[in-house]
């Protein structure tokens, strides 16, 4: 008898639920989304609803991180009041897929509070995932041990790729939303390792 792994499991209609209960345009979000996904099975999906505030607008930004056997696609919504050319309010929606093989790096950072207490769920958590696509560089002048040279020794620095970064904490987003970035990121360094 065989046994399904967990990570086999299609949770596209898991997927669509939570993007219904965010109450966030959930039909524009799925459109964006399910076009993205292709028919893909849903491996691990991760939806973070994320209100901004400007002066006194209240406007509203969400991401869907999905995880399918081949891509991970992240899907970003946003909420206009309108401009000079759609007066109207409107969503923008952007997404992108990425082929697995291309993520270099699932970087997962784990605030603990107090943890000398024993074992405590962490407060926050911070996931950065690169891929190439985007890259910084940190340049500060270079220097040499003697503190009386004056010569010019040229520029040091740091390339980092830094394609996306989502920061979770459970003070804004409750405990359980820490608990499904983290199961995300997971789901992602295990898929990336095998691709």
């Amino acid at each position: 008898m065989s046994q399904t792994r967990t990570d086999d499991l299609d949770r596209t209609l898991e997927l669509r639920e939570a993007v219904d209960r965010t109450g966030y345009y959930p039909e524009v979000v799925a459109d964006g989304v399910f076009s993205s996904v292709a028919g893909e099975p849903v491996v691990s999906f991760f939806v973070h609803h994320e209100p901004t505030f400007e002066q006194e607008e209240v406007r509203r930004h969400q991401s869907v991180l999905v995880l399918t056997p081949t891509r991970l696609i992240l899907t970003h919504t946003d909420e206009n009041p309108g401009d000079d050319l759609l007066p109207d309010p409107y969503t923008s929606t952007s997404t992108e897929a990425v082929r697995l093989s291309s993520v270099t790096s699932v970087v997962v950072t784990r605030m603990v509070a107090n943890p000398s207490s024993g074992p405590v769920a962490p407060a926050e958590a911070v996931m950065t995932i690169g891929w190439g696509g985007v890259s910084r560089m940190d340049l500060e002048p270079a220097g040499c041990s003697d503190p009386q040279c004056e010569a010019d020794h040229g520029y040091t620095g740091v390339l980092s790729s830094d394609d996306f970064s989502l920061r979770v904490a459970a003070a804004a987003d409750g405990a359980d939303a820490v608990t499904r970035l983290l199961s995300f990121a997971s789901a992602l360094s295990a898929r990336t390792h095998a691709a």
